[in-house]
């Protein structure tokens, strides 16, 4: 299937490692000049320099703090400059989550996973807008949908309001905006994070898994490749049928029913 992404000009934060990475590496894969932001500038350029070998696309290296309005607005300066406009946003700059925060996180978190997500939303909706195409991307996570961690529900359900909510402001200049669920994703952090849920859980990384496991309906965790995958069809002009509602990239949740 061809997605129709060649030309097309993204943005990827939290765009070095993990998700994010895995993001920007299909979206170039599939066609499209790739902006990658993120805070470590080292990290950052080695990434874009692995995913340009990699696709033969245009992939710059832009590092910022998406939890500063002008640290996000010097980064869209300089991405649309780069690039000449971009026509694809992915939120994915985030703490990782190793399955809980402490409350007193709360504040930063939604600085830099909802406020942020918003400050880059604004900064670049508007060319979307103005060229009446655009898709918009918010990496969220499977604690929108249960408890265990208060800081981690929190701001990823801000995140799908906030999804929600431009995605109606937006839809109807061509610009969709649709919030992903990843669950337990396996990245290069994954031991760590398993590690930091057996330590907290108070039990061994051997268990930890093998409960996460089997909670998946497909038996095992997910990769970042495979969520990238459904963001790269939800980046292209194929998924204009979703907006606003949110997709759940986890191998599926046993038990549970949402309608």
């Amino acid at each position: 299937m061809d997605l129709g992404l060649t030309g097309r000009r993204a943005v990827v934060t939290g765009g070095s490692r993990g998700i994010g990475l895995a993001i920007g590496r299909a979206l170039a894969a599939e066609g499209a000049d790739v902006a990658l932001v993120a805070r470590g500038a080292r990290a950052l350029d080695e990434a874009a320099g692995r995913v340009a070998a990699q696709s033969g696309r245009l992939v710059v290296a832009v590092p910022a703090d998406t939890g500063s309005d002008a640290s996000v607005a010097a980064m869209a300066e300089e991405v649309v400059g780069r690039l000449g406009g971009v026509d694809i946003l992915v939120n994915a700059a985030a703490t990782a989550s190793t399955g809980s925060f402490p409350e007193d996180t709360l504040a930063d978190e939604v600085n830099v996973k909802v406020q942020g997500y918003l400050r880059t939303a604004r900064a670049f909706a508007p060319g979307m807008r103005e060229r009446g195409w655009g898709r918009i991307i918010n990496i969220s996570g499977s604690a929108a949908r249960q408890t265990g961690s208060l800081v981690g529900s929190v701001r990823n359900v801000a995140v799908a309001a906030l999804s929600k909510n431009l995605a109606d402001e937006l839809g109807p200049h061509g610009v969709t905006v649709v919030v992903v669920h990843p669950g337990l994703t396996r990245t290069e952090r994954t031991p760590q994070t398993l590690a930091t849920m057996a330590a907290n859980r108070g039990t061994d990384v051997t268990d930890v898994q093998r409960a996460a496991e089997a909670s998946i309906s497909i038996g095992r965790m997910v990769t970042a490749e495979e969520v990238a995958d459904v963001v790269a069809f939800l980046a292209s002009p194929r998924s204009v049928a979703l907006n606003g509602d949110p997709v759940v990239a986890s191998g599926g949740t046993l038990g549970p029913i949402h309608y």
